[in-house]
């Protein structure tokens, strides 16, 4: 019992070792398998929420493919720059963010022209992080500690007199293994320094607040906005390209623009033109411009909108991946039928559904975690238990192959449905058939043990083969005799009827047994048969360790005795009248040899007599040689 207990607490205890330690991992921010996996589930939630409206308090201007055109040239000019936040100046924004790197000197007259113009607004440059692996684009990199951030090997500053006249942020955006964004880290670090991103640089620019870092959150003015470990910003996608209001800047250049598209609003300038190769996949675009993927970041510190994955969200994803393994482990080990699989499907499905509930709420729980906790240790566990479970029922089978062997098969059977079976002692009329071997005593003295032994078993399988076939079960083996009963596991009418068949075939299969033996053998053995009617009590007998399934009761004596006067008459059987009669018409398959009767006999150890028939083969003769054929008892 303790190690049938013992075995699924290990197995839980190491399942919820494993999801432990994925958890740990994902605590950290670092499994780049997790995040694999868990892309094309966060794609879905986004694609079954579908677009939603994007905040008033950001415009995009767009250096397209149509302002490319009309300038003729791209990148555009300084100067032309310069005019164009000019213009957009001029129509009061909160704040222009460029998400251009100027990190190389252009003409001087360009230069000091977009240096001028920055001056006269609350201008935003974007510089760029150089990272091992990447030199455009931000990693996720794994942290030791939540709040640990990225580190940039070398920083692109914009040139020093554009530097000078505007605030800077970093435009680097983290991608996954796919290329889809997924945050924005909102401080790096570089040397000594911390640089804020772009996003961050310009919400705060525009609000004319310093952000405030709190543990799991950045706020700005009275908005807050949770992040994840480094406070990197978790990005929520309003929809595809254009979601967020876009502007073409040939409109600016060419005065067409509507004015209040721009007034109190956070202007982001960056480039969308074909073949610019700013753009990222997303669940609703395969080409989102970098620009929006920027200005997704800073909508989120405007609104608070973003996504939510921080310390606590990452802390019940690693309880459930903690608990599911060692729930479904304990699951299948109480039942691994349909109700246990029932159940872990409808725990996993639960989750997944609960992590699509949540999305839309703007929560991210990790769909993968725990399914990948849990799934993993319940195969080995189930697959396991599935092997043990064979080996169990082979063994279990061999086991019931070779106990059948020492009790009847219907016997068998009714005790593997009913083992409590005989418990209590069972009175019923039954029908008794003994047999027994004569002369067997004697000549086993002088046959070789093996020739013994063998003469033995032949003799056994013939009476268990003819019990069977009259429906009888040999309640046991007695050396060279045989205890058959008929009216177990269930009484019939038929039982004294099937008795009385028994008998005669009894005498048929013996006779042709016999005739196979060496003529030595059969010279000195024969055979008798008693049989009986009446009343028995069937239980079972024995001990605690041991037990046999039998009858007893004056049935059975007389049955045995009758054995008796079946010898002393030179008969092949002696059957009492309470059999013959209780047989009825089947007695009709005496008259294939004589039967005489009835008459009244003593049975030894009994008082009084009972009325008998006697039976004998037709072509026995009685006269000669029977005595030879018929010993008394051995």
């Amino acid at each position: 019992m303790r190690r049938r207990y013992a075995i699924p607490l290990v197995a839980a205890a190491l399942a919820g070792l494993w999801g432990a330690g994925l958890a740990f991992f994902h605590w950290q921010g670092g499994s780049a398998l997790l995040d694999r996996l868990e892309a094309p589930l966060t794609d879905l939630r986004f694609v079954v929420q579908g677009p939603r409206p994007a905040p008033d308090g950001i415009t995009i201007l767009a250096i397209d493919d149509q302002t490319a055109q009309q300038v003729g040239a791209y990148p555009l000019p300084r100067t032309t720059m310069a005019k164009l936040v000019s213009n957009v100046g001029r129509m009061h924004p909160k704040a222009v963010a460029l998400d251009i790197l100027f990190v190389d000197p252009g003409p001087a007259e360009g230069d000091l022209a977009l240096a001028k113009a920055l001056g006269e607004t609350r201008g935003v440059l974007a510089a760029a992080g150089l990272f091992e692996r990447s030199t455009q684009h931000a990693p996720a990199p794994a942290r030791t500690a939540p709040d640990d951030l990225p580190t940039v090997q070398r920083l692109l500053l914009p040139i020093g007199s554009l530097a000078s006249a505007s605030a800077i942020g970093v435009v680097n955006i983290a991608t996954d293994p796919s290329g889809v964004p997924r945050h924005i880290p909102l401080l790096v670090r570089s040397d000594s320094q911390i640089i804020p991103s772009f996003p961050l640089r310009t919400v705060s620019v525009a609000m004319g607040r310093d952000p405030v870092l709190r543990a799991g959150e950045v706020a700005i003015g009275g908005v807050a906005t949770s992040t994840d470990a480094g406070y990197a910003l978790a990005l929520r996608f309003y929809g595809p390209s254009g979601t967020i209001r876009t502007i073409s800047a040939s409109d600016v250049l060419n005065g067409q623009a509507d004015e209040d598209a721009f007034r109190d609003r956070l202007v982001v300038i960056g480039a969308t033109v074909t073949g610019g190769g700013d753009a990222f996949p997303t669940p609703f675009d395969p080409v989102l411009p970098g620009v929006e993927v920027l200005a997704t970041a800073m909508a989120h510190l405007l609104e608070g909108d973003g996504l939510v994955r921080d310390g606590r969200v990452r802390l019940i994803d690693g309880c459930v991946a903690i608990l599911m393994p060692i729930l479904f482990v304990l699951l299948l080990a109480w039942h691994r039928g349909i109700w246990g699989f029932a159940i872990i499907g409808g725990v996993t499905a639960a989750w997944i559904g609960l992590t699509f509930a949540a999305f839309t709420q703007g929560i991210w729980l990790s769909a993968t975690l725990p399914l990948l906790a849990a799934l993993p240790p319940a195969i080995v566990f189930g697959a396991t238990e599935l092997w043990l479970d064979r080996r169990r029922a082979d063994r279990l089978s061999v086991q019931s192959r070779t106990l059948r062997r020492f009790q009847a098969p219907s016997l068998t059977k009714r005790l593997a449905e009913d083992p409590a079976f005989l418990m209590k002692p069972v009175r019923q009329k039954a029908a008794m058939i003994f047999i027994d071997l004569s002369g067997f005593t004697g000549l086993s003295e002088l046959l070789p043990l093996d020739e013994t032994r063998e003469m033995l078993r032949g003799f056994h399988a013939l009476v268990d083969q003819e019990a069977l076939r009259h429906q009888g079960i040999v309640a046991s083996f007695m050396g060279d005799g045989a205890m058959i009963l008929f009216g177990l596991p269930d009484a019939s009418p038929e039982d004294a009827c099937h008795a009385v068949e028994a008998c005669v075939g009894l005498c048929q299969r013996m006779e042709e047994w016999m005739a196979e033996l060496p003529d030595p053998i059969t010279s000195e053995i024969g055979f008798k048969i008693g049989a009986h009617f009446g009343e028995i009590i069937a239980s079972r007998l024995g001990g605690d360790s041991h037990q046999h399934i039998t009858a007893i009761g004056d049935t059975v004596n007389v049955a045995s005795r009758l054995m008796e006067v079946a010898a002393s008459h030179h008969a092949d059987v002696a059957l009492s009248d309470d059999l013959h009669r209780a047989a009825g018409d089947a007695c009709s398959i005496l008259e294939s040899g004589f039967l005489e009767g009835t008459f009244a006999t003593a049975i030894r150890g009994r008082s009084g007599s009972i009325p008998i028939w006697l039976w004998r083969r037709k072509h026995l003769n009685v006269h000669s040689g029977s005595g030879e054929r018929h010993r008394s008892p051995s």
